[in-house]
């Protein structure tokens, strides 16, 4: 009999963890889009910041018009000062999209609310910079 009340205890914890989970708000996400689709929200939208997160050096070589340069370094040490808000939206790019990636999620886990990635600047076609 003991095994039974074992087995259904446990069993009730799983269920009670899923509900739990299922009613917490949903943790902040970034969302992925194309170079085309970033390019029309530059177009359209001024209340933005286009985020490249390569090295200074990298930046120096060439970059998206209007972008200022924040490490991935830097965003995951924290040192934010460059996007003081949280809830502006952000347009990040790397060379690859691999920083990229990581920069989203990073700045995700620290409370930013509208970020998109749209990845690797080796397929931005609407030029670059200096």
């Amino acid at each position: 009999m003991s095994k039974i009340l074992i087995i259904v205890l446990i069993l009730l914890a799983l269920v009670g963890g899923v509900i739990w989970k299922t009613r917490q708000p949903e943790s902040g996400t970034y969302e992925k889009i194309s170079a085309e689709t970033a390019f029309s929200m530059m177009q359209e939208k001024q209340d933005m910041l286009i985020v490249d997160v390569r090295t200074p050096g990298e930046y120096a070589e060439g970059h998206v018009q209007g972008a200022i340069n924040v490490p991935l370094q830097s965003i995951e040490a924290g040192d934010l000062s460059l996007l003081p808000d949280r809830d502006q939206t952000l347009l990040i790019y790397c060379r690859s999209g691999s920083r990229s990636a990581s920069a989203s999620k990073s700045l995700v886990r620290q409370g930013y609310t509208s970020v998109y990635d749209f990845g690797g600047i080796i397929n931005w076609p609407y030029g670059t910079v200096r």
